[in-house]
């Protein structure tokens, strides 16, 4: 039985990974902290970190990027597994996290989706192939109107994917409003939409010559951001100090 210790309990995606793992058998949520304290789920939630009691073997986080440091320090020291989703931390922050895993396993990635993860994967393969046949790469990302950021976490990292697997050197455009010129060839186009409440739809979009290939993965709950935390924290119980990622669970 996986013990976990939910960091973020009382947010969105913690009432999501507290649902996720009611469904489970081979896991269980032993309890959580958040500031505001309130309880949700049969785990008694925690105000801080050093109030914790219960002995947990992993801890699965979608917390605050303010929050972060006492908790990478509280996984450090106590050399326990950490799943770390929360995004937006800083440049000192994601040092910390390299330090952090070299005294624990640390698993981060810019999207818990496995079905993202997998595209990924299949970037790397595909891109390659269709940029040396002269397709042209672009992608379109869409999200809730409530999203701060643009574009998304997740549609940088299709474009890395991409970029990296073509052997770099592209340029990342997400506005051609101010230019007139034709399209150069080492370029990624993002572009971003927001409206309405939609959870995540990306779009990689290769265009060639009378012909398109699209390779797209729609989000239609947050409930797959809470399985894969879930399938991460199983497969970190028990892995050597180092950093993971969503490409190490899906192998």
């Amino acid at each position: 039985m996986t013990k976990i210790l939910l960091h973020g309990a009382c947010g969105r995606m913690g009432h999501w990974i507290a649902d996720t793992v009611s469904g489970e058998r081979d896991c269980k949520i032993v309890a959580g902290v958040d500031p505001s304290g309130e309880a949700y789920g049969e785990f008694p939630v925690y105000p801080s970190l050093a109030e914790v009691k219960e002995t947990a073997d992993v801890i699965i986080d979608f917390s605050s990027a303010t929050a972060v440091d006492a908790l990478l320090a509280y996984a450090a020291e106590r050399k326990l597994p950490l799943v770390l989703c929360t995004t937006g931390l800083s440049e000192a922050q994601i040092e910390t996290v390299g330090k952090t895993a070299e005294r624990t396993a640390v698993l981060r990635s810019s999207n818990m989706s496995i079905g993202v993860n997998l595209l990924i994967k299949v970037l790397r393969e595909a891109a390659p192939v269709l940029a040396a046949a002269g397709f042209d790469m672009e992608i379109v990302e869409k999200h809730h109107n409530q999203k701060l950021d643009a574009p998304s976490g997740t549609a940088l990292s299709l474009a890395d994917a991409c970029s990296e697997a073509c052997g770099g050197g592209y340029d990342y455009v997400y506005d051609r409003s101010q230019r007139r010129e034709k399209r150069p060839e080492r370029e990624i186009g993002i572009s971003s939409v927001r409206g309405g409440t939609i959870v995540g739809d990306h779009d990689v979009i290769f265009a060639g010559q009378d012909e398109v290939v699209t390779l797209s993965h729609r989000a239609y709950s947050r409930a797959i951001f809470a399985k894969g935390a879930v399938a991460a924290a199983r497969f970190l119980v028990g892995k050597p100090a180092g950093l993971y990622d969503m490409m190490d669970v899906i192998g």
